[in-house]
């Protein structure tokens, strides 16, 4: 596990699948047509000095370097530019190349400042490493460039003087170290795609920029690190480098944050994190990262943590802190009471999304095995919960069809309720990218995003449709598509059932979901229904990402089942560039799913009622499995109130903040006799709990993580777990002190349980992902090295099944006392409750949640851009600040939900999918007015979060 530094081989022109075989000094090597020579030479084991080339972009050929000489060819062209030829005899190190070199690297040099000793890249600094690979020892032209003398200088506001600047929370930048190499201004473009770099002056005054003289802060920088990775010297440095020093040794781990399921190397001094470095051979990301995964892992250790059991007999009473020991032995003590008074359904389980495969797993068993009910459920309810339902009736299979390579090869991309920008922004600048390389792009979404329009991308046809109408708006482009006679009839008759198929298409047709129909329901011009139809239908390979703004409706469910009927219909299913593939929110709402984490599921998304099924676990686990689903978290809630369900058990999570209707989740809470809230820190749940258990982040455990493109990716511990146990021993510890014979010794023994126990795992250890590095259930005998791409040859369910989706209004609507819709979302800087992202320097871009207003319904009601409003609904009400803008249409309105103390959920109502129980998230009929400030509620709030935290500081100290 030593740190070993990735090697860059330059990229090359073109590849193609015919060989060329050439002579590197004096060795030959085979490669493929259109490699560049750099990289052909590295095949040989010769390594050409190099500063502006690396794997993260496209050969630029500026730093001179890696000249080459070519026999029969005049010159010295630049070896990461020039591709292969057939019989090419090439010298990479010639008396004639020596002296070049060495002439450019004291050039470099001469500007450079005489801190090599002191630079925080010591060690790590491409620009030394260089000058002694070409043998440089000394420079002709002295050492007065403009970058030495920079210290001299007395304050002018020349560019070349510019200082350093500090004001991104995570990394510097020194512009006179900067070598004007452009590795960083095309990481920019080239991964990240957001143009925010550019090189400023000319000559020696050169420098790259973040925009006309401005701070990083203050740019359109979005702090991704492509910049920092991609710079070859100290001018771009991590902060926690120059205060830590260069790490030691690294770990590859998986990010715990969204359902990408980036791979990192997690780069240490001992125990000590120094930075979180994109490892290139993740699969996911493929080397890229984002401000979360990149520098937001803060959290770990921030001195909120909880790190000691604590127990109360009652929520009003003071927390106690506790051993071990006694916090579980009182649990399991308090759960066995309430099941002997109450009855064995009496208590529950609540599984993690931001925990293991293995940890989540644990959970659902313990409820099955231990309590002895099926009342388990899953924060996946409250987000993809429609995923599994609408596409396991049509496919067969509750997940997305294709790997994130896919997008590569897509000629359309329909975007609906969805913000990949903001939420999956890797896969996000993977997807504007291949926009740049031309595909066409379809945005469903009643804002305007930045996936609408942003630098050098614009969609096609952006569809503002009027929250709730989702459904109506597939029908419609599925109408233009029947009509027009534009299907694949080919592919319906060989992968489908036609007669299902003609009677959706019947329904379809029908005058009342045609686009003009629609358009005065769903806001649409019918021109631009029938306009992005047209282009997905014909436009070659479609693929349709989608997110919450699709299934946190009452009619989820029915939406994902449309957008499936619309993948099958024109053949969009079973090859590369195509398919329906959702987005999921947080970094395991797969893998929870897979698990079993829902009460009428066991893993492998196979129902409780299966005598066949039940028999597995039964002869394994030693039980009789109740063969009736269980309760959801809405019905544990309800039963609660009614005085029926008393205790439950929820492990990071916090539903009081991320569940609809927050008043009818804190008398649900407030309800119970003992609830167990298994966390980092002490959430707004941790209100009514009287069980505190510390978990552990994803830096202190070993485990899987499964992606939104089902890719199971190893978790890694990179340190001892602050609270002493990682979340997969404190559940089984738990298990143990209610009597169950649990006894594993390392989270591959659970997996192995998992792999016998579910057909899609089959084919999963510990030792095959470390041989693979991460593979995409279902991997079995039938696919031992994964399904990158599901539904080739045909649907899991045999045939694709259309179905009707019947468009119905949701009782939410808006009237003359709540006028406005109310539609949630996220920012790139923070992630879901804010929990982790809140802890970290993230806050300097959103401090606070805002909503979003029309100027027209501003003005409407006498509001400026930053004045108090006061949002209220049927449910409830909260304050929160005015954003006037136009990115939300007039009868629109818009806010995020990462801060505790806005509370939106106060504001939605218990409206839900009619399948799956889904909050109806994306549509709350509300009022907004001037307000004079935060409501008492918030006012009291932030008191006790004042006390709180006084408390928690004392304890630690």
């Amino acid at each position: 596990m030593g740190l070993v530094h990735e090697i860059d081989y330059g990229t090359p022109a073109s590849r193609s699948d015919k060989q060329v075989t050439l002579t590197v000094d004096g060795f030959s090597v085979t490669v493929p047509e259109g490699t560049s020579i750099m990289r052909a030479s590295m095949e040989a084991g010769i390594q050409v000095p190099k500063l502006c080339a690396t794997d993260m972009v496209d050969a630029f050929g500026s730093c001179r370097l890696c000249l080459v000489e070519i026999e029969g060819r005049a010159g010295t062209p630049a070896s990461c530019t020039t591709p292969v030829a057939p019989g090419m005899v090439v010298h990479t190190q010639t008396s004639r190349l020596k002296d070049i070199r060495k002439g450019v690297m004291e050039l470099y040099i001469s500007d450079h400042p005489l801190d090599c000793l002191t630079c925080a890249a010591n060690g790590d600094c491409e620009l030394q490493d260089m000058a002694g690979a070409v043998g440089l020892r000394d420079v002709r032209y002295g050492y007065e460039g403009d970058n030495h003398v920079r210290a001299k200088n007395d304050g002018a506001a020349n560019f070349k003087w510019m200082p350093k600047d500090e004001s991104n929370p995570y990394f510097t930048y020194d512009p006179s170290k900067c070598i004007v190499c452009s590795r960083c201004v095309r990481a920019c473009e080239e991964v990240q795609g957001t143009f925010a770099l550019t090189i400023e002056g000319r000559g020696f005054d050169s420098r790259v920029s973040p925009g006309a003289h401005q701070l990083f802060l203050d740019s359109e920088c979005v702090s991704c690190g492509a910049c920092v990775q991609a710079c070859p010297t100290a001018t771009l440095t991590e902060k926690s480098v120059i205060e830590i020093g260069q790490p030691e040794h690294s770990v590859v781990t998986t990010c715990a944050y969204c359902g990408v399921g980036c791979s990192f190397k997690a780069e240490m001094r001992g125990e000590e994190l120094v930075r979180m470095v994109p490892y290139k051979d993740g699969k996911a990301n493929r080397g890229h990262s984002c401000v979360k995964g990149r520098f937001a892992y803060g959290y770990a250790t921030h001195k909120d943590r909880i790190l000691k059991p604590m127990i109360r007999e009652k929520i009003t009473d003071p927390w106690r802190e506790v051993s071990w020991e006694e916090a579980l032995t009182y649990t399991a003590n308090e759960f066995r009471r309430i099941q002997y008074q109450y009855g064995r359904a009496a208590v529950g389980g609540i599984t993690s999304s931001r925990c293991t495969n293995e940890e989540t797993y644990l959970v659902q068993k313990l409820i099955r095995q231990g309590f002895g009910n099926n009342n388990v459920d899953t924060c996946a309810r409250v987000c993809h919960s429609p995923t599994g339902y609408g596409l396991g009736q049509t496919f067969g299979t509750s997940a997305g069809t294709q790997d994130f390579d896919s997008v590569e090869h897509s000629d359309v991309i329909v975007v609906i309720g969805a913000n990949p920008a903001s939420a999956h922004p890797v896969f996000a600048s993977r997807m504007k990218k291949r926009i740049r390389q031309g595909a066409k792009l379809i945005v469903i979404d009643p804002r305007r995003t930045e996936m609408v329009k942003s630098a050098h991308i614009e969609a096609e046809y952006h569809l503002a449709l009027k929250p709730g109408t989702n459904v109506a708006v597939m029908t419609a482009l599925a109408h233009v598509i029947v009509t027009e006679g534009i299907y694949d009839e080919a592919f319906i008759r060989e992968r489908c059932d036609w007669s299902e198929f003609e009677d959706w298409a019947a329904f379809v047709a029908e005058p009342q979901n045609s686009p003009e129909a629609i358009e005065a329901l769903c806001g649409v011009p019918a021109e631009t229904i029938r306009g992005a139809a047209r282009l997905y239908a014909r436009g070659g390979n479609g693929a349709i990402y989608y997110g919450l703004g699709v299934t946190e409706h009452s009619q989820g469910s029915t939406t994902v089942m449309a957008i499936a009927n619309l993948a099958m219909a024109t053949g969009n299913i079973g090859r590369e560039g195509v398919g329906v593939n959702p987005l999921r929110g947080q970094n395991n709402v797969q893998g929870s799913c897979d698990m079993g984490s829902f009460p009428h599921e066991l893993p492998g998304y196979r129902h409780i009622s299966g005598d066949a099924v039940r028999e597995i676990y039964e002869s394994l686990w030693g039980v009789k499995l109740d063969n009736e689903p269980g309760l959801r978290i809405p019905n544990m809630l309800d039963a609660a109130v009614e005085g029926t369900f008393k205790g439950l058990y929820v492990q990071g999570e916090d539903i009081l903040q991320s569940d609809p209707d927050t008043k009818h989740v804190a008398a649900g809470l407030a309800a119970m006799e003992c609830v167990v809230v298994h966390d980092l820190f002490l959430n707004e749940t941790a209100n009514y709990a009287h069980v505190f258990l510390p978990g552990s982040t994803f830096l202190e455990k070993d485990g899987t993580f499964t992606n939104a493109e089902r890719r199971i990716n190893r978790v890694r511990r990179v340190m001892s777990p602050k609270n002493g146990y990682a979340d997969w021993e404190v559940t089984q510890m738990m298990a143990q002190a209610m009597g169950v014979d649990w006894n594993y010794q390392h989270p591959a023994e659970i997996m192995d349980e998992i792999a016998k126990t579910t057909p899609s795992f089959a084919g999963v250890s510990y030792d095959y992902l470390e041989k693979m590095g991460s593979v995409q259930w279902p991997c079995n005998e039938k696919a031992p090295e994964g399904t990158p791409i599901m539904h080739i040859d045909g649907f899991v369910r045999g045939k694709g099944k259309f179905i009707r989706t019947e468009y119905v209004a949701t009782d939410e609507k808006t009237g003359p006392r709540f006028p406005l819709l109310l539609t949630t979302g996220r920012i790139l800087s923070q992630y879901n409750v804010g929990a982790q992202t809140r802890r970290t320097d993230n806050v300097v871009w959103h401090e606070e949640d805002r909503l979003e207003i029309h100027p027209h319904d501003a003005e409407n009601r006498g509001l400026r851009d930053g004045d108090w409003v006061r949002i209220q609904s049927r449910a409830g009400e909260t304050t929160l600040r005015a954003l006037i803008t136009d990115r939300v249409s007039p009868g629109v309105v818009y806010t995020t939900f990462h801060h505790p103390n806005t509370q939106a959920n106060v504001v939605t109502t218990d409206f839900s999918d009619w399948a799956t129980n889904c909050p109806e998230y994306k549509v709350t009929a509300v009022q907004v007015a001037p307000s004079n400030g935060p409501s008492d509620w918030q006012v009291e709030y932030d008191e006790q979060a004042r006390q709180s935290r006084r408390i928690t500081l004392e304890a630690a100290e």
